[in-house]
């Protein structure tokens, strides 16, 4: 592929406006399925991105997102997962968006060309030596995202770059460079399609692994969860039930000797008490396996 990649056309779409509407669809979803496949050469990069997360976040300190536009939104819908479904606070885990909060409502593109911007979002953030930072561009040449790079790695950031083109300058600048190679999309340069999707389900592999190192996933169930709503309660009961091997009312007292902490919860649910299921937890740092025996 040449630099342009993420610009070409499409050989599919050829076209495409004159085509009957379930044949628009199904060229719409192939490529999405194609965008896809990209990931599989990316695995053992978004694995050293993953275990460098799970390192920053066991040690105390943070792991980061940033971008703009298209991918700035699947870095921002990745990390805003992370509280409720990981119990990682949210001061662990800031995100770097250009334009802030207000382009969340009008996306501006005029931000994600601005670097001074990067800089002072990095600074804003307080990451430092030891964190991690995950910066996200389809076409790895968008100047807030190369900005915050260079301005995290000043700070001895580590920096996992995602990009959708080979060799372009956020993979060459990037610690741990990941090239999901998605190519040209259906309409052309209209990265949140391909990009967009490819670049979330990295981002979805990658924090579930950072999870699972970190202990806040056992036997395929967020044991560290946050239940902040009904159905989330409901949720942390079933699986207090579930890794405990006890009825539903027996779950629902374990969580609610625990303030609703599911780990320890599961704990008390097999016969610990309280403070000896949290003492136990801070034993093997948090992680269920060595005490589920």
């Amino acid at each position: 592929m040449d630099q342009r990649s993420t610009e070409a056309r499409h050989p599919d779409s050829a076209d495409l406006h004159a085509q009957p509407a379930e044949r628009v669809l199904s060229l719409l979803l192939e490529a999405q399925i194609a965008a896809l496949s990209a990931l599989r050469p990316a695995l053992p990069a978004i694995e050293r991105a993953a275990e460098a997360g799970a390192l920053a976040l066991g040690r105390g300190g943070r792991m980061g997102y940033a971008g703009a536009g298209s991918s700035g939104l699947m870095a921002l819908a990745d990390c805003l997962e992370l509280a409720g479904t990981f119990g990682l606070p949210p001061d662990r885990s800031p995100m770097l968006f250009a334009g802030g909060a207000d382009a969340l409502l009008h996306m501006k593109g005029s931000v994600e060309d601005d670097p001074e911007l990067a800089r002072a979002d990095v600074a804003r953030a307080g990451l430092t030596s030891g964190d991690v930072l995950l910066v996200l561009s389809a076409s790895g040449t968008t100047p807030y995202a190369l900005a915050a790079t260079d301005a995290a790695q000043a700070r001895g950031v580590t920096v996992a770059g995602f990009a959708n083109r080979a060799g372009s300058p956020l993979l060459q600048a990037a610690d741990i460079p990941v090239l999901i190679e998605t190519g040209p999309e259906m309409v052309a340069g209209s990265t949140r399609m391909g990009a967009a999707t490819a670049q979330k389900v990295a981002l979805n592999m990658l924090s579930v692994l950072v999870a699972i190192r970190l202990g806040h996933v056992h036997d395929g169930r967020m044991v560290n969860l946050v239940a902040d709503n009904a159905k989330l309660v409901v949720r942390a009961a079933r699986i207090v039930a579930d890794l405990a091997h006890v009825p539903g009312p027996a779950a629902e007292a374990a969580l609610s000797a625990t303030g609703g902490a599911v780990k320890p919860a599961i704990l008390v649910a097999r016969g610990m008490g309280p403070d000896e299921a949290r003492d136990a937890l801070d034993r093997t740092g948090g992680r269920l396996g060595p005490l589920m025996g």
